[in-house]
């Protein structure tokens, strides 16, 4: 996993509350086995719509996505990480996140902030001119405006996406005690 310590550029102003798994990417793409390739189905309903962000060259990779209340509710599908991580996105803003969406996404290191409502209608504002900025260490979003929103993550789940820490490389960070107690156990209990 890439370490995410800011994210900086153009942000999707989606807006749309109760975007469930099925909207970010279709039941149809679950097909395959492999992360690459869902970005191209990421989003196909609205995608469907004329005149839609995801297809305005003006928000082309943009990896920042600003959503409405309880962004990925639905299904526990990996899946829509997937999809928006093959999209670019490394961040998404909104009022609340469904939980097991806000968990697959931190597994694949996307950060979720919640900021309230009022801060999400600034940033739909400036999102359709100007970039915003995360930056996760000083746990803050911002804008070339002086806009300045705070937000509070989990420290667990800060500190892992900014060292780029996925689930793998915190247990292959223990790589040195777990080897010095395979080799204890070996000794003091050789019948294991």
């Amino acid at each position: 996993m890439n370490p995410v310590t800011s994210v900086e550029g153009r942000a999707f102003p989606l807006g749309r509350k109760n975007v469930d798994t099925d909207v970010i990417i279709p039941a149809h793409y679950l097909k395959t086995i492999t992360r690459a390739g869902l970005g191209k189905g990421a989003f196909e309903t609205i995608r469907a719509e004329p005149g839609n962000v995801f297809d305005d060259p003006e928000y082309a990779g943009a990896p920042i996505l600003i959503a409405g209340d309880n962004f990925g509710c639905g299904s526990s599908r990996e899946h829509a990480a997937w999809a928006l991580n093959d999209m670019g996105v490394s961040a998404v803003i909104a009022p609340s996140f469904s939980d097991i969406f806000s968990g697959n996404a931190f597994k694949n290191g996307i950060a979720t902030i919640i900021l309230p409502q009022e801060a999400i209608d600034r940033l739909m504002e400036v999102a359709k001119t100007d970039p915003i900025t995360v930056d996760l260490e000083t746990e803050t979003v911002t804008t070339p405006f002086q806009d300045r929103f705070e937000f509070h993550m989990d420290p667990f789940r800060r500190d892992c996406l900014m060292g780029g820490k996925d689930e793998i490389g915190l247990t292959l960070a223990m790589a040195d005690k777990i080897s010095g107690y395979e080799r204890t156990m070996a000794v003091e209990r050789p019948w294991l």
